[in-house]
């Protein structure tokens, strides 16, 4: 029994090639590399790492109404979104097989079901035999993400066996928000991912209390990102880099245990990949005083309905033939 409670799981804290699909997913591929080789059956990447980050909106004056600065960087951000449905995914999906390799990965996705021209901050989950498993797109996009990210749903509010523990995860500041966190517990989340951007600041704190609150462990992963890494080619680039200096995401990626001590403390400045073994035996042990939707649970007095529907604007009812 005890041989089967252990697993090993890898934060990839890396900067994207900044709004560059392909590339990014080529590093993305490397770090799988990586982990895996250190035995990690489980890998997780940042918060919109593919193509990146919407850093250019405070540094542009992102909130100009029908600015033809912004029109130009958006489009070009869609351009370079990942839509699932055209295979954008596929090669990562086919390496995560090949290396019997979870991944949570975040990504800007272009999904057809929405009408392909709005883009959504999607986790993405794709289990070891290189399937995906689920899409959650975020619920609440934060500040000035709602200039160019859409609202998810609750749809990809799902969790995942792996191994002797159940994985789930929500992006950035969703974990901030209890009802989709108790929903995920309520799955049975005894391993929870939190994807973000990149800052210590959002890590250090929120990832030791998810742990605390779930016994559960805390994987926190975040990108990272430098003014020196904007790349010639994005549009409006002088724009840009003329509001940028220093690190615009400085990382922070980090492992909580279910009783809020580290186990990788955060990681900053640096691109890493690193990977440490986790024991289930510790959440049974520290279940024992405390169960969120378990024995310290009271569903009679207070109970969460979650709506997994897939949001549409349109349900067409065709007759029968």
């Amino acid at each position: 029994m005890a041989g089967t409670d252990v697993l090993k799981v890898a934060l990839a804290q890396i900067a994207p090639v900044w709004l560059d699909r392909e590339a990014t997913l080529a590093s993305v591929m490397v770090a799988m590399e990586e982990a895996a080789a250190a035995g990690a059956k489980l890998v997780a990447f940042g918060e919109a790492l593919v193509p990146g980050y919407p850093f250019w909106l405070e540094r542009t004056g992102g909130a100009v109404f029908d600015s033809p600065v912004q029109k130009e960087i958006h489009a070009h951000y869609l351009d370079q979104a990942v839509q699932i449905e055209a295979g954008h995914l596929d090669r990562v999906c086919d390496r995560a097989r090949d290396l019997g390799l979870a991944v949570y990965l975040g990504v800007i996705e272009r999904p057809v079901d929405r009408g392909g021209h709005s883009v959504f901050a999607s986790m993405v989950y794709i289990d070891g035999t290189g399937e995906i498993g689920s899409v959650h797109r975020k619920l609440m996009p934060t500040y000035d993400e709602r200039l160019v990210w859409s609202p998810g749903d609750g749809h990809g509010l799902r969790t995942h066996p792996l191994g002797a523990f159940t994985v789930g995860g929500l992006n950035c500041w969703e974990n901030w928000m209890p009802l989709p966190r108790a929903a995920l517990y309520a799955l049975g989340e005894d391993l929870h991912v939190a994807i973000w951007p990149g800052g210590r600041r959002n890590t250090e704190d929120i990832t030791r209390f998810i742990a605390r609150e779930s016994r559960s462990y805390v994987l926190s992963v975040s990108g990272l990102m430098h003014a020196d890494m904007i790349p010639d080619a994005v549009p409006q680039v002088d724009l840009i880099r003329a509001g940028s200096e220093g690190w615009l995401a400085d990382g922070g990626s980090c492992l909580a245990a279910p009783d809020g001590s580290w186990v990788i403390e955060p990681v900053v400045e640096k691109e890493a990949v690193q990977a440490a073994e986790i024991d289930h035996a510790m959440v049974r042990r520290e279940r024992q005083n405390f169960d969120a939707v378990g024995h310290y649970s009271r569903p009679d007095v207070t109970y969460l309905t979650v709506d997994r529907t897939r949001q549409s604007t349109a349900i067409f009812e065709d007759p029968e033939s």
